[in-house]
């Protein structure tokens, strides 16, 4: 195991790593800030994505580094949406997802599918299975953080299917640190789901 993350840089350079190590410690961060319903975890989410989508450019993964610019976009809107506030109260509260809402995230699922597959090919990138994986896991982040900018619970369910898919895809290409990352993602995740449960049952009892 040791020797897994320790042969996948060696040929990296010391600034990369260092790049590599802060986005790993910001992107657990900004979960952990998540579930705790906390409105820091878009800025620390996009310190983390930012430098994300660099390193992805640099290793040549479109598909990842197109998720990732997109969570930077993401970042933004979610932070404003979730600043919104009327008499001092967050005008946002976690809820469930209605028909419509389910309705356009598998328009959107299905819409980044294509719009990343066609990237690929515009870009006239060889599109490998690991590649096709990756445009599998696009459209289920994608959607993912589109409903957390809305504080829906539904979130955290496509935040650990999309998490699961993409631990042995990392692995496999030797990012053990952003393997090891997404592990705790997902850990991260189903407490997270628990704990907006837990806070929407009790928020259904008062009214």
């Amino acid at each position: 195991m040791v020797d897994f993350f320790l042969n996948a840089y060696k040929n990296t350079s010391v600034l990369h790593i260092v790049l590599e190590f802060l986005a790993f410690v910001f992107g657990i961060w900004s979960v952990w800030l998540a579930k705790k319903e906390n409105i820091l975890v878009y800025p620390t989410g996009l310190i983390a994505t930012i430098i994300t989508s660099y390193l992805l450019y640099v290793a040549g993964y479109l598909g990842d580094m197109i998720i990732n610019g997109y969570f930077s976009i993401m970042s933004i809107y979610g932070w404003y949406q979730w600043a919104q506030k009327k008499d001092s109260i967050a005008v946002l509260s976690i809820s469930r997802t209605n028909f419509n809402e389910k309705t356009f995230g598998i328009v959107l699922f299905f819409i980044t599918i294509f719009v990343v597959f066609g990237i690929y090919k515009i870009c006239h990138y060889e599109i490998k299975t690991d590649n096709y994986i990756d445009i599998l896991a696009s459209g289920i982040f994608f959607t993912g953080m589109w409903y957390m900018a809305l504080k829906k619970i539904e979130n955290w369910t496509l935040w650990i299917v999309g998490d699961i898919i993409v631990v042995p895809l990392y692995a496999y290409r030797g990012l053990g640190m952003l393997s090891l990352q997404y592990i705790i993602f997902t850990i991260l995740a189903v407490s997270a789901y628990l704990e907006w449960k837990r806070i929407l049952n009790n928020n259904i009892q008062q009214y």
